[in-house]
């Protein structure tokens, strides 16, 4: 695993285009793993920008997100999908037809998830796939469990899951019980992966799932076993790794 450990969340976040943005004009029709939530905000943001200088091209890029809530339409301001076009779809020439997220509407969870994870396969698997870390570990919406979960499937989401995102509906009650995403497996996939993560908050399921065993009550340890790794942290959430 490779650690590239930045002043702040700016610094990390402009690492992270700049890993993003060799990827595409290396393979300018590769496929990008993409992730929500706050932490890569900042990346789609450069992105953006990069996009809008000159510098970068999406037209032949396809994409893959991890996950999805389960009974949120798509235009509920809460979605993934609307998520991914607010921050980064809407504003750079990318193909709508070649961007994909699970469907959250369907309620044949079974059928729903299968379709996605031969989708990725028709896709020619995910070329660089973009991940956060949640705070007990999780990674797309693969909570602590008893194993590692190998492919697409509907997740009942854990309370510390759910008191997280509480902040971003009008309470505790709007938020989604279930998602679809991207197994363990999945992900391990990639050709490469980069995870980005912030904030002093980080600190302690960094050091876990990194520098601790290989569990899956940690989900992300998994990633110790993955062949191309970039970990981009900030201070703060390595403050509590040995030196």
């Amino acid at each position: 695993m490779r650690i590239i450990k930045t002043e702040d969340y700016n610094e990390m976040s402009r690492k992270a285009a700049n890993i993003i943005a060799a990827q595409v004009i290396s393979k300018p029709n590769c496929v990008l793993g993409l992730a929500t939530g706050s932490t890569p905000i900042g990346t789609y943001k450069r992105l953006v920008e990069m996009y809008e200088a000159g510098d970068l091209d999406f037209s032949g890029v396809k994409t893959a997100n991890l996950d999805e809530y389960k009974g949120l339409t798509r235009d509920n301001d809460q979605s993934y999908y609307f998520f991914m076009h607010d921050n980064l779809f809407n504003h750079v020439n990318i193909d709508p037809e070649n961007t994909n997220i699970p469907d959250g509407t369907k309620e044949d969870a079974e059928k729903e998830c299968a379709a996605y994870e031969e989708l990725i396969k028709e896709l020619g698997g995910v070329d660089l796939q973009l991940l956060g870390l949640g705070h007990n570990g999780h990674i797309g919406f693969n909570e602590p469990a008893d194993d590692f979960p190998v492919a697409t499937h509907c997740v009942d989401l854990q309370e510390s899951t759910i008191e997280a995102n509480k902040r971003f509906f009008a309470s505790i009650d709007d938020v989604p019980r279930k998602a679809y995403t991207m197994g363990i497996g999945t992900i391990m996939n990639a050709d490469k992966i980069l995870i980005l993560v912030s904030g002093e908050d980080k600190a302690d399921i960094v050091a876990k799932a990194f520098f601790g065993p290989v569990t899956p009550q940690v989900p992300a340890s998994v990633l110790q076993l993955h062949k191309n790794v970039t970990l981009i942290a900030d201070a703060a959430a390595l403050s509590k790794v040995n030196k």
